[in-house]
């Protein structure tokens, strides 16, 4: 601040003192730095000194008032003695028999008159008889003040405010107001001493790190119990211990407590001489100090044998009530300090080092002792610490395990990885052949698959009746394969992923609120079911093996949740050296019940659910950041619930483990929550790229109705938007199983094929050029085949497009269609398969668009229409 904005400080605190007026706005709220009371101070000094010059003045200005008043009371004092005399010459001639009856009237309204006046005169008397008194009080105090006899001081002001109080003339009077400010002024001066005094009793030096109190000076008078005295006097007892307590706390406690410091400096008491201001004088008595010297380790047990060696030197140097007036001010500074910066930083994270933690909490108990015994108070939050260790050691986990998860999460995906998934499935001959012909075999299997199925009737009965056929879906539908009958606008979840929701009860992402934004978007689906095959099918129990790629994100949570649970069980299933430990801990040895142990491994088995909550929540943004991230997120999302799922039913088949271990474990609800989650990662992609085609095919409008574009512009579109389809199957060729990554693409061909159907379908009419143009572009849509097709793929070979895009037939029937004059079209609905893919009402559409209206045409549409159902009857 610079120096004008110090001179409006402290012109502001001159008005506020001397007139009660409040500083303007701009300068009220301003900030007020260290620097800026210097000149403030500054301003009140000279402020004062010209208050006791005007106080002088007003004296040597009074003095002859004073003098005045004298003369007038010593002539009250001769009129009261001429008035006695005039009273015993009224009393000689009342007693005279011959006055007259007027005479005696007279004398006696005289008397009344001189009664009045000795009254009057009276009070007047006492009135300068008390004034003079105050005023020889007054000098007193001067004259205690000038021996620094404070107490004295004090007490005559004391006294000398009660004989103010005590004078029977008006506040408002001149002179009245004169003894006021020369009391004021003596307080002022007597506060003034008694500061000298104080800070010559307590010294602290910030400079050098040091604090010496004193019971006593020799050349001093007051001492430290008659300071309590002083400052109750003046009020300032809890004003004063709060500015004695950032005094030591800059010294001393600050730089001790100081965890961040590189060295932390000793608490060492040492024996000095006297010194006053600062500045050492040589004396023969010697006192102790505190002072900080050499280097002090970062352990718990040295700061509390600093801090000891401070509150001990405090307790035994300060009266019993400033002590407990500084631990007002203190223990709530101090205490959340030693809390937060030490004693929670050094809580183990696991089972470990909780030897350490019992030392840590015996060392808090023995503070807290030490604390009680030297008459301090408020360290309550400490002894809470304490009597909660328990629970702080279990919030300490989780603390730890959650930000473990943030902290992965905010590095980054890492490298990928390849993993397996193996599944057993029951499946017939034809999904066996179709399974052979797509190279997913069994990893243990050595037969030849079509060797096997064709070994007889005889040996598909064995395996039917070694093997029953059950109730479950086929597993080559949760792969993905045969999955004819996709939709567009309900994507399946690949790679087995179920759709189960978690149960309403104890849902950890409807506590969290976590999952509402994606309310609105649909849940991938498992495949349709295929038909169970009878008892008179062959069927063989097969293993579906596939990889996929995970990020390094999975093995960290689970490594964690591991940790987590071995933990858990270790606490439960330890020897009984740890359940007294936790019972200490939680003061309750007398209990045979484990209350400590119940409390810690409860907490311990309801972590992992937090952290896979926390990978929930956090999660989406940091994949968001990847290229595909979504779909590692998928994958990783379905690899945890897989590990899980594993982990789950191994915990219940280990003999190490206690049945109360085995039963606390409950991770059901989290892996149907991953498998959610997953299956909405997906979705979200899935949607996001399906409005991204959408948007690069015309959006909402009709792709071939676009105002001002020609057919290059609407070629240019179309590539686009392949492009885009084949930038995104090569994204996710790294990423997805093949199953899953046919699916994706599959989907997002479907969705541009359509798009254009649809498009085609709205039109008013089709021309012959316009015919041929849309031709053209479904061509470079049907381009996307060769994505479908094995890399060593013959010329020959069908690509598989048609599985995954429920579309992808129907756009090329139209392109047929489009392409074929009227005997055509009849023979594709009559002779061909364009009746699977159209119904007779889109067919008669098209011919209504694509043809004149004459009898020959309406002969086709007829004959159309009479057979809805052309390859049923054939």
């Amino acid at each position: 601040m610079s120096s004008s904005g110090s001179a409006q400080i402290g012109h502001a605190l001159v008005e506020f003192s001397l007139h009660g007026i409040f500083p303007e706005e701009d300068i009220s709220s301003r900030r007020i730095s260290v620097q800026d009371l210097a000149p403030a101070r500054e301003s009140l000094a000279a402020a004062k000194t010209k208050l006791e010059s005007d106080i002088h003045k007003i004296n040597e200005e009074t003095a002859p008032d004073v003098n005045q008043w004298v003369a007038n009371a010593r002539s009250v004092e001769d009129d009261i003695n001429k008035s006695r005399s005039w009273a015993n010459d009224i009393v000689r001639r009342s007693q005279a028999p011959d006055v007259s009856g007027r005479t005696i009237q007279e004398a006696a309204d005289k008397v009344e008159f001189l009664r009045r006046e000795v009254e009057y005169n009276q009070q007047v008397h006492h009135a300068l008889e008390s004034i003079k008194q105050v005023n020889k009080i007054l000098d007193q105090v001067e004259q205690a003040r000038d021996e620094r006899r404070i107490l004295d001081s004090l007490h005559l002001l004391e006294r000398s405010w009660a004989a103010l109080d005590a004078i029977p003339v008006s506040k408002s009077c001149r002179v009245m107001k004169l003894l006021d400010l020369r009391a004021f002024e003596l307080k002022s001066a007597s506060h003034d001493a008694f500061d000298r005094v104080w800070n010559s009793l307590i010294q602290v030096d910030t400079e050098n790190q040091k604090i010496a109190i004193f019971e006593s000076r020799e050349d001093e008078q007051m001492t430290l119990a008659d300071a309590v005295v002083g400052l109750k006097a003046y009020k300032e007892l809890d004003q004063r211990m709060a500015l004695l307590w950032h005094s030591i706390d800059r010294a001393i406690v600050g730089p001790r407590t100081n965890i961040e410091a590189p060295e932390l400096p000793r608490v060492q008491i040492e024996d000095v001489r006297l010194y006053s201001n600062h500045v050492y004088k040589p004396t023969n008595k010697k006192q102790s100090c505190l002072s900080l010297n050499g280097v002090a380790d970062k352990t718990i047990t040295t700061l509390f044998s600093d801090l000891d060696q401070v509150m001990a030197y405090l307790s035994e140097r300060l009266p019993e009530e400033l002590v407990h007036s500084l631990s007002n001010v203190m223990m709530p500074d101090l205490i959340p300090r030693i809390v937060g910066t030490w004693l929670d930083t050094a809580v183990p994270t696991s089972l470990q080092d909780m030897d350490g933690f019992q030392q840590l909490t015996e060392a808090v108990k023995a503070f807290c002792s030490r604390l009680a015994s030297l008459k301090f108070s408020g360290f309550e939050e400490l002894q809470e610490w304490v009597d909660d260790a328990p629970k702080v050691w279990l919030s300490k986990c989780r603390e730890t395990a959650l930000d473990s998860v943030r902290i992965k999460l905010s590095q980054g995906l890492g490298k990928s990885k390849e993993v397996e998934r193996v599944e057993t499935q029951t499946v017939s001959r034809s999904e066996g052949k179709e399974l052979a012909a797509n190279g997913v075999t069994s990893p243990n299997d050595d037969d030849d698959w079509g060797a096997a199925w064709d070994d007889g009737e005889g040996n598909g009965k064995d395996d039917i009746s070694t093997k029953p056929e059950s109730n479950e879906d086929d597993g080559t539908d949760a792969w993905g394969w045969g999955d004819d009958d996709a939709t567009d606008e309900q994507p399946q979840a690949p790679a087995g992923q179920p759709s189960a929701e978690p149960p309403a009860e104890e849902d950890p992402t409807e506590a969290w609120g976590w999952g509402e934004e994606d309310a609105t978007e649909a849940t991938p689906e498992v495949v349709a079911q295929k038909a169970i095959p009878s008892s008179k099918t062959q069927s063989r129990e097969v293993t579906l093996k596939e990889t996929y790629n995970i990020s390094s994100m999975p093995e960290p949570v689970l490594s964690l949740v591991s940790a987590v649970l071995e933990d858990a069980a270790s606490l439960i299933g330890q020897v009984r050296a740890i359940y007294l430990l936790l019972s200490r801990l939680a003061n309750e040895t007398n209990r045979s019940d484990g209350n400590p142990m119940a409390v810690a491994a409860a907490g311990l088995f309801s972590l992992p659910t937090l952290i896979l909550a926390m990978f929930r929540a956090v999660s989406p943004y940091y994949y968001a950041l990847n290229a595909g991230g979504n779909m590692f997120l998928y994958n990783d999302a379905i690899y945890l619930a897989e590990r899980l799922s594993d982990v789950s039913k191994e915990w219940k088949t280990r003999e190490d483990l206690t049945p109360r271990a085995i039963a606390m474990l409950r991770l059901d609800n989290d892996i149907k929550a991953l498998q959610s989650f997953a299956a909405r990662a997906y979705s979200s992609e899935m949607s996001t790229q399906r409005t991204v085609l959408r948007d690069l095919m015309g959006g909402s409008q009709n792709l071939l109705q676009q105002d001002g574009l020609d057919a290059s512009d609407l070629e240019a579109q179309v590539d686009n938007a392949t492009s885009h389809v084949r930038a995104m199957a090569a994204t996710w060729s790294t990423i997805l199983s093949k199953s899953a990554w046919s699916q994706a693409v599959g989907s997002l061909v479907d969705t541009i094929a359509s798009k254009l159907v649809a498009d085609v379908m709205d039109l008013a009419g089709i021309g012959q050029d316009e015919a041929f143009n849309i031709a053209s572009l479904i061509a470079r849509i049907t381009e996307l085949d060769d994505l479908f097709l094995p890399p060593d793929a013959a010329k020959d070979d069908i690509p598989a497009t048609a599985e995954y895009a429920s579309s992808w037939l129907r756009l090329k029937y139209l392109s047929e269609v489009l392409q074929s004059n009227l005997q055509d079209v009849r023979y594709l609905w009559m002779e061909s398969e364009l009746s699977l893919y159209f119904t007779v009402d889109e067919v008669v559409e098209l011919i209504g668009l694509s043809f004149v209206d004459n009898a020959r045409t309406r002969e086709v549409v007829k004959e159309i229409e009479a057979h809805p159902h052309p390859l049923s009857s054939k």
